[in-house]
């Protein structure tokens, strides 16, 4: 596909320069067509619609490594990570490890565990916001039982090496844990060479589904270390009076989805996979070169590490040197039809395979 037939699917484009794929993505006419034409057939209900799990499990597994039935299908990235905290057997005395200032959904669902008597241990940031993973390392012991970090963290965009600190968890008998949200569909993952343990996401970001939809990659290898805490029809076998779990991912899964949602994603992911997240991962380089460059070149802050070419993505993070200043710039922005995002004190700007470099000179020059 050509530039001029990508960013067809994307109506937004028509409008408004979307820098804002961090946040969201823009609904796209695949997804959008599949939908509604599941919604319309609802208006002539005649029989049960079908609706098959590996539609979304088979694209999910070509994206991100791993086979279909290492997916289970959730609502969103916590809802995932919530079920594995609580899934593991922790004791008293226990302790996680993850970055400092994580999204909460890789906070929170630790967090809920000191109840429990389990300690959460911080590795700090480095002074650029980069994360090393000798901070990581350095908080791991014989109780440490899981590592859990951000495939790309959302407040900076910095890129960590997975595969390394999957091999320092694993050499301690740690569980390696990623919350793929923000990395899922815009960087190369794959949970079998950077030896993922667990992984969840959400379809409504990079992945170019909606809101409602997400997932849950466990690994084979220690599926059976992780119980499931919401069991519902799908969980198991079909047999009355009897709980006889799957023995993969499916375990995990819950009740009814929102199918029509789900079916439609299918649609998104098999979008990326068309245009491949190798090539995806290489525009969001090119995307942000052009913006760092500029912003330096201006004297604005960048809080996103830019040294490490590797732990670039297609997120970054700027300021003024004011709180007030930067809020003015973001509302200048906003109405000259630039959407992005203000993001606690920083402009965080994140474009997409659909965006050109005429857009990304139209907001650096209004900058």
């Amino acid at each position: 596909m050509n530039t001029k037939e990508i960013r067809s699917l994307f109506p937004i484009t028509e409008a408004f320069i979307y820098l804002n794929s961090a946040s969201q993505a823009p609904l796209n006419t695949l997804v959008n067509d599949k939908l509604q034409t599941l919604i319309k057939s609802e208006l002539n209900f005649i029989d049960k619609k079908g609706f098959n799990r590996d539609d979304v499990r088979l694209p999910l597994s070509k994206i991100l490594g791993g086979s279909p039935d290492e997916y289970a299908l959730t609502t969103s990235t916590g809802v995932g990570l919530g079920m594995v905290a609580q899934g593991i057997d922790f004791k008293k005395g226990d302790n996680v490890v993850i970055p400092e200032k994580e999204h909460w959904n890789n906070t929170f669902p630790w967090l809920n565990l000191e109840s429990k008597g389990v300690e959460v241990r911080f590795a700090k940031l480095n002074k650029d916001n980069s994360l090393d993973s000798k901070a990581i390392e350095k908080l791991i012991d014989n109780k440490t039982r899981v590592v859990a970090v951000a495939a790309v963290r959302f407040n900076s965009g910095f890129r960590p090496n997975l595969s390394k600190i999957s091999k320092i968890a694993h050499a301690n008998n740690a569980l390696f844990v990623v919350d793929a949200a923000q990395g899922a569909g815009m960087v190369p993952i794959d949970v079998e060479k950077d030896q993922i343990d667990v992984m969840s996401g959400c379809g409504f970001k990079w992945l170019l589904g909606m809101h409602g939809t997400g997932f849950l990659y466990v690994s084979k290898r220690v599926v059976k270390t992780i119980s499931p805490i919401l069991p519902g029809m799908f969980a198991a076998p079909a047999i009355h009076d009897q709980l006889s779990y799957h023995t993969d991912s499916r375990k995990f899964e819950t009740g009814t989805i929102a199918y029509s949602l789900f079916s439609a994603w299918s649609a998104g992911l098999q979008l990326i996979l068309n245009i491949g997240v190798e090539n995806i991962y290489e525009k969001a380089l090119q995307n942000t070169d052009l913006i760092i460059a500029d912003l330096q070149a201006k004297g604005y802050e960048i809080v996103t590490p830019i040294e490490e070419r590797e732990g670039r993505t297609a997120i970054v993070h700027f300021k003024t040197s004011a709180f007030e200043t930067t809020k003015v710039l973001f509302e200048k922005l906003k109405e000259n039809k630039i959407l992005l995002t203000l993001q606690g004190e920083n402009i965080r700007i994140s474009p997409n395979f659909f965006t050109t470099e005429e857009e990304i000179s139209s907001f650096l020059a209004l900058i």
